[in-house]
């Protein structure tokens, strides 16, 4: 697929996570200038962050911003017209419940809406932003469709996510192009210590027992943060963007089949520790991509066996580093 032409200048918002930091490296190798924005909340451990961004230090084309979308001024980092991904937010399903919504409601909503109220005042010609596959809910047993597919989520956190779609859709009416991208439990290299995964590979290098919800027969439609950073370089480019697109790794599998395939790749047994079934989990995710495959010509194209290989490596040189003193 030929490379789209975008934006020398690109502002990335939750630069120093998982997804934000791989979409960087990627946006620098090809020449452009990132501004990157993080808050470094307390919801993902700082060290962690700061090693996410240690393939872009001392990088000239690469500037770091400390910056709270949620109470700072956003509007001198959006001037000179910069194309924008905002990847910023509070995740996690189980953490958004009780106390835990408040922080999805600042750093997901109101840092949403104020960043769009920003980009807009500014004048800034395209907002690429990830909405999630939460806002489907237990859709059932097929593949979810942007058009179809009735959003119900089913935690506060697919809540906030789905009313972050409502406000884009505002501001795309009130002439500012947003696209938001459903992301489909994106897994790889810097995937955070809380997801499923990530516990998987810690498991398998010496860490705790993973802790399997439920039978292990939940589905995911696991898709690898090469391919979601490629989708977000297209829906930067595309000239006639929808309002939303699924993006899926196109191989539905099931925390069983992930365990077993991991320890086919490890060559060893997985400890693994009985879990009751957790709060917001659903039983199965899957999207329908097509509509991204025709406007955005884009498809995924990192092999599972490949993508948990890659990860699985990626935990075992963090487990053989020195601790330092």
């Amino acid at each position: 697929m030929p490379r789209p032409e975008i934006a020398r200048t690109v502002v990335v918002t939750g630069c120093a996570g998982f997804i934000g930091s791989t979409l960087c490296e990627a946006l620098v190798a090809e020449g452009r200038r990132v501004v990157g924005i993080d808050a470094f909340t307390d919801a993902y451990a700082r060290r962690d962050k700061e090693e996410n961004l240690e393939g872009l230090a001392g990088e000239p084309r690469f500037a770091l911003v400390e910056a709270d979308l949620a109470e700072d001024d956003l509007a001198g980092g959006l001037t000179g017209g910069p194309a924008v991904v905002h990847l910023a937010g509070r995740a996690g399903v189980r953490s958004s419940f009780g106390d835990g919504f408040a922080g999805c409601l600042r750093d997901n909503l109101l840092a949403t809406q104020r960043l769009l109220e920003a980009a807009r005042g500014a004048g800034t010609p395209r907002v690429v932003w990830a909405s999630s596959s939460s806002v489907y809910g237990d859709a059932g047993p097929g593949a979810a469709d942007e058009e179809r597919t009735p959003t119900r989520p089913v935690s506060p956190y697919g809540v906030t996510k789905r009313a972050c779609e409502g406000l884009a859709r505002l501001a795309r009416a009130r002439g500012l192009l947003t696209v938001g991208l459903r992301l489909f439990t994106v897994y790889g290299p810097r995937q955070r210590e809380d997801m499923a995964l990530r516990r998987m590979c810690e498991a398998l290098c010496g860490g705790p027992p993973f802790p399997l919800h439920g039978d292990g027969s939940q589905t995911r439609d696991l898709t690898h943060v090469d391919d979601v950073a490629e989708a977000i370089v297209r829906a930067l480019a595309t000239p006639r963007p929808a309002e939303v697109y699924n993006v899926g790794g196109g191989r539905p599998a099931s925390l069983r089949e992930a365990v077993a395939l991991l320890e086919r790749i490890a060559g060893a047994p997985m400890p693994i520790a009985a879990a009751g079934r957790a709060p917001g989990d659903v039983a199965r995710t899957s999207a329908r991509t097509e509509r991204a495959g025709v406007d955005l010509d884009w498809r995924p194209r990192v092999p599972l066996v490949l993508g948990l290989s890659g990860q699985l490596e990626w935990v075992r040189s963090r487990a053989r580093r020195p601790v330092a003193a």
